[in-house]
C-alpha cells in the first residue's frame, strides 16, 4: 500500500501545453453541477498532455453522509476499467510467445472445447447449433466470442447465464476455474468472430493468464502490471486499515436521477472475492490508474519501466472489428462503456475509427474505456491526452458523462 497520501497536483501552466485555462473551468462548473443538485456524491477528474498533469478537480464527498469529502487518495471501483488491465497482462504473455491470437481458448481451457450456439427455442427448450469455428483467444479480448453478460436482459441467453448464477456477479463460493467451467456450459449467442456484444471474455481471458502463469489473478496482475508500474493501491479488494478511503456506492433514484446509497452493493469491496474477476474485480486510486493510463500513452513504457513495446500498444489501440467496421455496424448495442456509432474495438478497449459519425469530438485513434459506476479514461494519441474520471453512480448508462467530459476537454484545446 502507499507509503504516503498521493497528491494530484498540475505540473504545468495549461497554456504552456495548449489549453485556455478559462474553458478548462468549464469542466469544473458542468459537473460541479451534477453533484450540486444531487445527481453525483463525488467526482475527481484528471487532464494530461504529453505527460504534465495539466488540470486535476474534485468536488463532492467520496461518503456524502458521512461528509468524508473527495480526496487523492480515494479508493474507487473501477469495474470495467479493470479490463484494459487483464488485457495489457495478457499482451505481456503474447510478446512472450506464451499464445497467439488465433489459438484456440480451448488449447488453455479444454472446458471450451465442444461449445454449441444459440439458434431458437425457449430459456427451457433450446434449440443449439455446434460452433462452427472455435473461440480464439482474440475474441475473448474484443468481445466477439458470443459470451454475454446476464444483466442486459436482452436475450435468451441472458436469462440462462443469470439462471446460472451470473448477473450482477458470479455464483456463490465460485473462484475463476470453477467459473470459466460453469460459463463453458452455457450457450454462445452467436457463431464466434461474427458480431460484438459486451461479454464475460475479459473474465474468462483471466482464468486463462492463470493456466498461462500458473498464479492466481491477483498475483499475476500484481507481478505483471501493478508492482511494476507502483499502482500500489489497485486490488481486487480494499484492506482493512484502507477501509476509510474507500469511496461509498451510489444508484439513480427512479424518475429524479438522485444518488442513492447502495449500502449493501458497496460491502463487496471490502472482503477478498472468491473469482477474481479480470473483467470487472478491482479498485484503484486516481493516481494509480493514471500511471495504467499513462503507460499506455507512452507506448508501453513509464518511468523506465517497460510493460509492452510501442508496436504492441499501437496494434493493440487499432480497431480489430472485421472489415474496420464500427460497434453499430458489427455489434448488438444493447450496453457497453463506450458509443457505438464511429466507434470501433481494439484488444485493450474501444478505438475512436470517426468522431464526426460519433457525434463526439475526438480524434482517429483515440481509446478507453469507462466502468459501470461512471468511471472512465482515454489516451489521444494525436492530442498527446490521457483523461481519467473517477466517481461512483451505478449504471454507467445514467447520465451521459463520458460524452459531455469529451466534449468539455476538447473544446479547452485551443493549440
Amino acid at each position: 500500500m502507499s507509503a504516503a497520501p498521493i497528491s494530484l497536483e498540475p505540473t504545468v501552466d495549461p497554456t504552456e501545453v495548449g489549453f485556455d485555462p478559462g474553458r478548462l473551468a468549464r469542466i469544473d462548473r458542468h459537473f460541479g453541477a451534477y453533484v450540486d443538485d444531487g445527481r453525483l456524491a463525488g467526482w475527481l477528474l484528471t487532464v494530461s498532455r504529453g505527460g504534465e498533469l495539466v488540470h486535476v478537480a474534485r468536488a463532492g464527498h467520496r461518503d456524502r453522509e458521512s461528509g468524508a469529502p473527495v480526496a487523492d487518495d480515494t479508493i474507487w471501483r473501477i469495474y470495467s476499467m479493470t479490463k484494459p488491465i487483464t488485457a495489457v497482462a495478457a499482451l505481456m504473455l503474447w510478446e512472450e510467445g506464451r499464445f497467439e491470437l488465433k489459438d484456440p481458448v480451448s488449447r488453455f481451457l479444454p472446458e471450451f472445447e465442444a461449445m454449441r450456439v444459440w439458434r431458437s427455442g425457449s430459456v427451457t427448450n433450446p434449440v443449439l447449433d455446434p460452433v462452427t469455428e472455435p473461440i480464439q483467444m482474440w475474441h475473448l479480448m474484443t468481445h466477439t466470442a458470443g459470451l454475454t453478460y446476464g444483466f442486459m436482459f436482452a436475450h435468451p441467453v441472458d436469462e440462462l447465464y443469470r439462471r446460472a448464477g451470473f448477473e450482477w456477479g458470479v455464483p456463490p463460493g465460485c473462484d475463476l476455474a470453477e467459473l470459466s467451467v460453469r460459463l463453458a456450459e452455457l450457450p454462445l449467442l452467436f457463431q464466434p468472430g461474427t458480431e460484438w456484444n459486451y461479454s464475460m471474455g475479459l473474465d474468462v481471458l483471466g482464468r486463462v493468464i492463470e493456466v498461462l502463469t500458473g498464479e492466481p489473478l491477483d498475483v499475476a496482475l500484481r507481478r505483471l502490471v501493478f508492482d511494476p508500474l507502483g499502482m500500489h493501491d489497485t486490488a481486487f479488494h480494499v484492506a482493512a486499515d484502507h477501509a476509510d478511503r474507500l469511496a461509498m456506492l451510489y444508484g439513480a433514484t427512479p424518475g429524479t436521477g438522485a444518488a442513492m446509497r447502495l449500502e449493501a452493493a458497496a460491502a463487496g469491496a471490502a472482503h477478498p472475492p472468491a473469482a477474481f474477476l479480470g473483467g470487472g474485480g478491482l479498485v484503484s486510486t486516481t493516481g494509480d490508474y493514471l500511471r495504467f493510463a499513462e503507460m499506455l500513452r507512452r507506448k508501453g513504457e513509464l518511468d523506465g519501466v517497460r510493460l509492452l513495446s510501442p508496436r504492441t500498444v499501437e496494434y493493440a489501440a487499432s480497431n480489430h472489428l472485421p472489415g474496420h467496421a464500427d460497434l453499430t455496424a458489427f455489434g448488438r448495442p444493447l450496453f457497453s462503456e463506450t458509443a457505438f456509432d464511429g466507434v470501433g474495438f481494439g484488444l485493450v478497449g474501444s478505438v475512436t475509427i470517426d468522431p464526426v459519425t460519433a457525434k463526439v469530438p475526438g480524434s482517429v485513434g483515440d481509446f478507453g474505456w469507462g466502468g459501470a459506476a461512471s468511471t472512465a479514461f482515454w489516451v489521444d494519441p494525436v492530442e498527446d491526452l490521457t483523461v481519467t474520471f473517477m466517481t461512483q453512480l451505478l449504471p454507467s448508462s445514467t447520465h451521459p458523462i463520458r460524452s459531455e467530459l469529451k466534449l468539455l476537454v476538447h473544446q479547452a484545446l485551443v493549440d
